[in-house]
């Protein structure tokens, strides 16, 4: 069977030895993660101290950046143990934020992920380039989300609209004010709740 060739006569083979992965701007990959816990009729929510640059003393969800040997998935496991301590986690895909300006850093893109527990007892322990964790508790209200602790009261305005479709309705979540949240994660943390309020989980 003859090998298919491109409208530059190049059968697969040939295209690939002449790639060149630099003509196209690749975005980093991260995967961030909303671990929630149900207890006496609350919610909480597991948060890290970010021990280095960008939003040093910043809370943040854990994560990290994924490695090119593994998937999404697995570097969302791997990033909770390394941070927390916590593994064996079912996580499953929130989605993808790409704002392009979402990471001070560079471009980078994150796999948001989300798992629910009946205890915040887990043993979380910060490590890696979390110099803290804590337990916060959950309020989304309106515009507002509020994250209290023992440690540090945090919190974010919002602007969340809908959008409605022949598919279904698509929630849009912009953030007006932040304080003390890391990067973008009053977004990721507004979307899971959401979804489990769809789901009727809390």
């Amino acid at each position: 069977m003859e090998e298919l060739r491109d409208k530059n006569g190049l059968t697969e083979k040939e295209f690939l030895a002449n790639y060149t992965v630099k003509d196209y701007p690749r975005p980093s990959v991260t995967a961030d993660i909303c671990i929630f816990a149900r207890e006496k009729g609350r919610v909480k929510l597991l948060m890290i101290k970010r021990g280095g640059h960008p939003c040093l003393g910043m809370w943040a969800l854990p994560g990290g950046f994924s490695n090119p040997d593994e998937t999404v998935d697995s570097a969302a496991a791997r990033e909770l143990e390394e941070e927390t301590g916590v593994k064996n986690m079912h996580l499953e895909q929130l989605g993808l934020f790409s704002d392009p300006r979402r990471d001070p850093r560079t471009w980078v893109m994150t796999c948001a992920f989300m798992a629910v527990t009946e205890s915040s007892d887990l043993g979380e322990k910060a490590n890696d380039d979390a110099d803290d964790t804590a337990w916060f508790e959950v309020e989304l209200k309106e515009n507002r989300l509020a994250l209290t602790s023992s440690k540090a009261v945090i919190s974010a305005d919002l602007d969340i609209s809908e959008t409605k479709t022949s598919f279904g309705t698509i929630t849009h979540i912009d953030i007006k004010q932040n304080n003390g949240i890391a990067f973008d994660h009053a977004k990721i943390i507004a979307s899971a709740i959401l979804r489990l309020r769809e789901r009727k989980v809390i």
